[in-house]
């Protein structure tokens, strides 16, 4: 089983405590999230997680205790860290950009840059942050970054109800596939430089003429080649085989348990899917005890959670994570 966490919200930035308590627990509880009396029993055992995959736009909180995460899974295990170049109008409360990075040095420091993905995601664009804007900003990241990471992944924002809605205040501009070609190849132009990939995630436009290749979040080469470095063994995975159905036709992720809950993440991100609500933002995420299977709340009497047998967790992953994306 692939362990996501977390697509659905930034687990290690504010939730990395409950993690390592679960982590020792060998378990947790995550609700279905169309019926959130239904709630899923979660064996975290070794023999089950193949590989983790992390999302995160400032992990710092959980790369102290990287060791707990090495001493059960070993090695098995990456990064998806977000840095944007955006300001307080669209990421309103990560860090300063300069801790960040320092963060994101530490850790490919810790644990190899082969294992830290770094995503440019998504690209807005706006009166604001123009072509211009994005051409220079991503120039100076890279120059901080390139050494850090292994393959870049990029992509545009897309316009889900609640993204536009949040976005109405930032005087939001639609991308025209011109202008995607112009921006891929000055981006794809300059990660040459440094002889650092440039791949794109979800995307329905082709964007190999600007030198930029689909990819994979949740990627069966990358979780092989990681699996076979920390083991020496060889995994059974194919992206085409092993794709998620669950997700959009054009996410070529392959299919994963996801760990997090959505309207749970504190950076306040004016594009994000996942979080719409700001109020049970904050109500869920004062609703979290470290020390509870669930990531925020508690089991009521007429919520049922069903254990979730290892033979058939790889047959219901799928279900799982629907609506993810």
């Amino acid at each position: 089983m692939i362990l996501s966490v977390s697509r659905r919200t930034d687990i290690p930035a504010f939730y990395s405590d409950w993690f390592y308590n679960r982590l020792k627990e060998g378990f947790f509880y995550s609700r279905n999230p169309m019926n959130s009396k239904q709630i899923s029993n979660i064996s975290l055992s070794p023999e089950l997680i193949d590989c983790i995959v992390f999302w995160s736009k400032n992990p710092s909180p959980m790369l102290d205790r990287l060791k707990e995460v090495d001493k059960l899974y070993g090695a098995k295990y990456y990064f998806q860290f977000t840095l944007n170049p955006y300001e307080k109008d669209l990421e309103a409360y990560l860090p300063p950009k300069k801790q960040i990075i320092e963060t994101f040095k530490n850790l490919s420091n810790k644990i190899g840059p082969e294992r830290v993905v770094w995503r440019y995601d998504p690209i807005i664009l706006t009166d604001k942050y123009d072509v211009n804007y994005h051409r220079n900003a991503f120039k100076e990241l890279l120059k901080e970054l390139a050494p850090y990471t292994k393959r870049c992944v990029v992509s545009f924002v897309d316009l889900y109800a609640k993204t536009t809605r949040n976005m109405r205040e930032i005087n939001f501009i639609e991308f025209t596939d011109e202008k995607m070609r112009e921006l891929a190849r000055e981006i794809s132009n300059q990660a040459a430089i440094y002889n650092l990939p440039v791949e794109s995630c979800a995307e329905i436009i082709d964007l190999s003429a600007q030198g930029i290749q689909h990819t994979h979040c949740i990627d069966a080469n990358l979780i092989k080649d990681i699996v076979k470095a920390a083991t020496g063994c060889d995994m059974d995975l194919d992206n085409k085989k092993d794709k998620d159905k669950s997700q959009r036709q054009e996410c070529g992720c392959i299919a994963s348990r996801d760990m997090g809950a959505y309207n749970t993440c504190l950076h306040g991100c004016k594009y994000c899917y996942a979080n719409w609500d700001p109020d049970e933002v904050r109500k869920n995420f004062q609703q979290c005890d470290k020390n509870s299977p669930l990531l925020f709340g508690t089991v009521q009497q007429n919520e049922k959670v069903t254990t979730i047998d290892k033979k058939l967790a790889n047959s219901r992953i799928k279900e799982a994570n629907l609506f993810d994306r």
